[in-house]
């Protein structure tokens, strides 16, 4: 296991969080309300957040700090994630072989789809890959 999945594996209830981040649990509620951390869920519904969760509520919690409000916030954030998604995406390009048929470029999209998901981010990418999985 890498230190991505690691990273991204959910641990932490809200109370634990509460104590790491100093955040209220009306705070950490509200910045999932806005779609700025998406922790997973138990059956129970019990939201479960990972370190990458920790360490974007302790950012939120920073820019806060400094001045920006939610909407400046979530612009920056979003563009980060842009930028981070931007990268990979190129990184695996320069790895993958120049003439690859539909099928194996629809498997890697696919196979990068649910990685997303996996991280909490496929709600951003699926509208866009999603065009990619149409039944022929």
């Amino acid at each position: 296991m890498n230190d991505k999945d690691r990273r991204s594996m959910p641990l932490f209830s809200i109370g634990i969080v509460m104590k790491l981040t100093e955040l209220t649990a009306r705070q950490i509620r509200y910045y999932e309300a806005n779609d700025l951390i998406a922790p997973e869920r138990t059956k129970g519904n019990q939201r479960l957040f990972s370190f990458n969760d920790v360490d974007r509520l302790l950012q939120i919690k920073d820019l806060l700090d400094k001045g920006l409000n939610m909407a400046g916030i979530k612009l920056l954030l979003d563009e980060e994630e842009k930028e981070m998604v931007t990268e990979e995406v190129s990184k695996k390009a320069k790895k993958a072989p120049a003439n690859l048929s539909d099928k194996e470029l629809r498997d890697i999209l696919k196979n990068e789809l649910n990685e997303a998901g996996r991280y909490g981010k496929a709600s951003m990418r699926q509208g866009e890959l999603a065009r990619f999985f149409a039944k022929r």
